[in-house]
């Protein structure tokens, strides 16, 4: 299990941003599962889905940045449970880019490989490895995916979501698996002690023109609709236009949120609609 401990270029676990957040979090006073669930919702949800400028960057750069897609939120997670002593290995996939169609559009998704190198975080835990998938997509745009697709049930692949239920897909740590991409995969690499292992065999998504165009103004546009979709069911919550389908669409919002989540998200829902009401634009 020693290799799956180590430090490496991307996982970085030794650098002050990321051994100060687990200090702060006191991550370490948990026990395996609590600390386990810790790095993840921390990954999930305080590191928003967003476009990176590449794959290959180290955790510390990601924690950085702030927001993270599969492959560098789960260099991310990975580091994080290294930290803690927590053995874990990357697992490399391609997608379908038809996964990604909604929330990447035009020159965006025509720039876009039609195999995405995709990554999940496999741990070990309980004496077997989980894979870990369902931290991609925070809390918010999940809810606005759902919101912007009301009638959705059962199976959806769209807008970064791949999965058998779109109401309600495994993403929750709960010890064992979890998924939110999964069903868009295509091809599977196998198993890496390491993301930096993961590139240097397979390589990035973007290369040449197509990498500087995507990284210097093309991902910004494809984040910008990502905070929208974000947004969607707070705005839908705080601007009902009157109509009895917009009615019925915010409620169905409201049900879902209001149902799905625990005390603290309905204190944080409040706030946020309490926030756009009072006519801020900022995303979160």
């Amino acid at each position: 299990m020693r290799k799956y401990l180590e430090e490496t270029k991307l996982l970085d676990f030794s650098h002050p941003s990321l051994a100060g957040l687990i200090d702060a979090r006191g991550w370490r006073a948990l026990d395996p599962y609590h600390a386990i669930g810790a790095a993840y919702d921390f990954v999930r949800n305080e590191i928003p889905f967003g476009y990176n400028a590449s794959d290959e960057l180290p955790a510390s750069a990601v924690l950085a940045d702030g927001y993270g897609q599969c492959n560098t939120k789960g260099t991310l997670l990975m580091a994080l449970l290294r930290g803690l002593g927590i053995p874990c290995r990357s697992h490399g996939f391609t997608i379908d880019k038809r996964l990604q169609r909604g929330a990447v559009a035009g020159l965006a998704y025509w720039l876009a490989p039609r195999n995405i190198i995709h990554s999940w975080v496999e741990v070990f835990h309980d004496g077997r490895w989980l894979n870990l998938e369902g931290f991609i997509l925070d809390r918010d745009y999940l809810d606005g995916v759902r919101c912007t697709f009301p009638n959705a049930s059962g199976a959806f692949c769209g807008y970064a979501v791949g999965t058998t239920d779109i109401q309600d897909p495994p993403v929750e740590w709960n010890g064992t698996d979890t998924y939110i991409q999964s069903t868009g995969i295509n091809q599977d690499y196998g198993v890496f002690d390491s993301p930096d292992e993961l590139y240097a065999k397979h390589g990035s998504n973007l290369t040449g023109i197509r990498r500087v165009l995507y990284a210097g103004i093309i991902r910004h546009a494809v984040n910008a609709k990502v905070a929208r979709i974000r947004r969607r069911a707070a705005f839908e919550l705080a601007h009902p236009d009157g109509s009895q389908a917009s009615s019925a669409h915010a409620g169905k919002c409201a049900l879902r949120r209001f149902l799905g989540h625990g005390l603290r998200d309905r204190a944080r829902l409040h706030r946020r609609i309490e926030h756009m009401s009072s006519g801020s634009r900022h995303p979160r």
